[in-house]
């Protein structure tokens, strides 16, 4: 990963925390901000801003702005495909990461959270092109706002089988603040884990999927 990429995904990744930890106001306007409200976000650097509904509608549906919109729809793909071997030519130490469509780029990115934040790895454009061809539902992807959640953390961590969704950029770069600030040890710890168990749970609920 360059040096550029590093600084953005650190950055988004302190904003959200620092955002986390004060009160919140309109990042272009200045006014005061209910707990849930609309982000932004700005594609060349990947900065993620604070936004109240009226700033946000300025940006909705806009081609060549600035800042971008992030959606705030979240989809459980339940037939999604992704063979072990495609995962695997991936080559991501972890058994999740998140892609997304760097306009700024012109290519998909693809990110995994870690104890130290996110990092960038190389993704293959044939293997990408697989994943389009066997899952159509990637194509309604929005570029820089929307992204594609794989989880296949596993039977040995309480999931039956993979998930994936596609979801606001901003709820890939929760995901990695909570493994950033949970973690302890070299496994983790229980805490984490939780923290983990309660996200998954969470985005399965606003997605209207219930655990069986």
């Amino acid at each position: 990963m360059t040096a550029g990429g590093i600084a953005d995904t650190l950055g988004a990744l302190r904003q959200f925390a620092n955002k986390k930890r004060m009160a919140e106001s309109c990042e272009l306007c200045g006014l005061e901000l209910a707990e849930d409200h609309p982000h932004l976000v700005e594609p060349k650097t990947r900065k993620l801003l604070c936004s109240c509904n009226a700033c946000a509608i300025l940006f909705s549906g806009q081609s060549g702005s600035k800042y971008k919109r992030v959606h705030r729809r979240i989809r459980f793909l339940d037939d999604f495909r992704l063979t072990d071997t495609q995962w695997e030519s991936l080559m991501i130490p972890i058994n999740m990461a998140f892609f997304f469509e760097s306009s700024a780029q012109a290519k998909v990115v693809a990110l995994y959270p870690s104890p130290a934040g996110s990092t960038e790895s190389q993704l293959s454009l044939d293997t990408w092109s697989d994943m389009l061809a066997e899952n159509p539902a990637l194509t309604e992807m929005a570029a820089d706002v929307e992204a594609l959640l794989v989880n296949r953390l596993g039977p040995a961590r309480g999931y039956a089988a993979p998930e994936y969704y596609l979801l606001p950029i901003d709820e890939c770069y929760k995901l990695v603040w909570l493994i950033r600030s949970h973690w302890r040890g070299l496994s983790g710890g229980a805490e984490v884990w939780n923290e983990l168990e309660r996200f998954f749970a969470d985005l399965r609920a606003r997605s209207g999927v219930g655990y069986a």
